[in-house]
């Protein structure tokens, strides 16, 4: 057995004494310091890279319509055929 092995088995091992919690304003602190420091790591995007977002974000959202559009009308005269619903959505 070497000398680490002998020596760590001897009785129980004693804990590192952990020091206790931070306060609440070191705390708050420490948790300012770390916004402050992810703040510094953004980029702000150039105009032209802004525009491009804003106009995928757009057709996107126009797709989204359409296809909510459609699902909603087809659901809607879908019911209206199933329950027997004689009434023309088109008035």
């Amino acid at each position: 057995m070497t000398d680490t092995a002998a020596s760590s088995s001897k009785g129980p091992a004693k804990k590192a004494s952990k020091p206790g919690k931070p306060g609440i304003f070191s705390r708050i602190a420490t948790f300012l310091r770390q916004v402050i420091g992810e703040l510094k790591k953004v980029v702000t995007p150039t105009r032209k890279e802004l525009i491009n977002m804003t106009a995928v974000v757009l057709v996107f959202v126009v797709i989204v319509m359409g296809i909510v559009t459609v699902l909603d009308l087809g659901f809607g005269r879908a019911v209206l055929w199933v329950f027997g619903g004689n009434i023309n959505i088109e008035q």
